[in-house]
């Protein structure tokens, strides 16, 4: 697969066969994330990786309940009202693995970081058949310290990027992507 095509190929993929990704192909991943760009080769990243179905069903309904609590300051939460109250939704959409990039400490460049490293992780994920999709709703609740309590993650690492992956069972078709917006070009 060229680069280019798999960057214009890869898709966000919410429904998945129930096919298990095996260990060596997380391996796999997980290799290619680290070999992301980071400043000053901080490499701030960590993983954790969530393939107990029971255990990510469970904190599906914990990140849900949380977001619901929280005050209504983001409109956009308003629109996924429905979807968190719906409790056949699950937020990893019954994805068998998670895995979750997170910095070890929030530095300068840490979130950019470890983004990096997540897009390494989609496009490996890609080459290799598979389907991921950030779960920015996972997010907020990854960082309570019950949460992290639960996974037995440090109290000082943060969450950035959790990730369902598995193989797609559907590829949802392109959609138009804007031309850049170049503001100047000196």
């Amino acid at each position: 697969m060229k680069l280019f095509d798999a960057i214009s190929d890869r898709r966000s993929i919410r429904t998945y066969t129930a096919a298990a990704v095996e260990k060596p192909v997380i391996e796999q991943l997980l290799k290619a994330a680290v070999q992301a760009p980071s400043a000053t080769n901080s490499q701030p990243w960590a993983f954790a990786v969530i393939q107990d179905t029971n255990l990510l069903q469970q904190l599906s309904g914990q990140a849900k309940a949380f977001l619901l609590k929280q005050p209504r300051q983001d409109p956009a939460l308003d629109n996924y009202r429905s979807l968190l109250t719906n409790p056949q939704f699950n937020i990893f959409y019954n994805a068998g693995t998670l895995i979750i990039i997170y910095a070890r400490q929030i530095r300068l460049n840490a979130v950019e970081n470890c983004s990096l490293a997540a897009q390494n992780l989609m496009l490996a994920a890609h080459g290799l058949g598979l389907g991921t999709c950030w779960i920015g709703f996972a997010t907020p609740y990854l960082n309570q310290p019950e949460a992290k309590q639960q996974l037995e993650i440090p109290a000082a690492y943060t969450a950035i990027a959790p990730m369902i992956t598995g193989y797609p069972q559907t590829v949802p078709a392109a959609k138009e992507k804007q031309p850049p917006e170049i503001i100047v070009w000196h």
